[in-house]
Formats: C-alpha cells, structure tokens, sequence
C-alpha cells in the first residue's frame, strides 16, 4: 500500500474514533441530563406526598374531632327526645286533668243553678 492510502487510512480512523468519541460523550451527557430531570421530579413527587400525607392527617383528625362532636350532639338530641316525650306525656295528663276539671266544673255550676231555683222557689212560697 501507499504510504498516502496508510495515513489516509490512519486519518480516517482517528476521525472514526474521535467521532465516536464525541458522540458517547454526548449520549453519556444526555444520559445525565435525563438522570438529573428524573430524580428532580421524583423529588418533587416526594415532596408532594409528604405535602398530601400532612393534609391527610390533619383532614383525619378533623375528622375524628367532627365524629365525636356528631356523636355527643347525637347524645343530647336523644337525651332532648326523651324529654320531650316525657313532657308530652305530662302535657297530656294535665290536659285530660283539666279536661275533668272542666266537666266538674261545669256539674258544680249546675248543681249550683239547680239549687238556685230551688231556692228561688222556696222564698217564693215563702213570700206567698
């Protein structure tokens, strides 16, 4: 071979070489570019499920806080009912109670006319 083919050859080479140098170093770049991007996003996805496991937490004891409010307001609703019922009954007998106080009442008044025009007779035949 001829001494220009061999260092053409050689020249040829070296640039194959450089060529694939430069582009692995430009993959390995791109591979670290995208190595970086993704553990900054996997940080950030980190951080939010730290941000929704605080908001979780506090959102459950709100929750647990509201129940138990709930469940004492549930409490003394009953506890209202029971005396609503209890003064409806008492409610009821003093509304039949007067109800005979009524009938009594009206009785007395006229056994009291009754009497009263008895009355009225005997002084009439006393007067006669």
């Amino acid at each position: 071979m001829s001494t220009v083919l061999i260092v053409v050859l050689v020249v040829v080479v070296v640039a194959v070489i450089a060529t694939v140098i430069v582009l692995g170093r430009r993959a390995k770049a791109r591979r670290q570019l995208e190595r970086e991007r993704l553990t900054e996003r996997a940080d950030a996805h980190r951080d939010e499920a730290e941000a929704h496991a605080s908001k979780a937490g506090s959102l459950a004891e709100e929750q647990q806080a509201k129940q138990a409010e709930a469940a004492a307001r549930a409490e003394t609703a009953e506890r209202h009912a029971r005396i609503a019922e209890e003064h409806r009954e008492r409610a009821d007998q003093l509304a039949e109670e007067s109800e005979e106080a009524a009938a009594r009442t009206e009785r007395e008044r006229e056994h009291a006319r009754l009497h009263g025009r008895k009355a009225e007779t005997i002084e009439e035949d006393l007067q006669k």
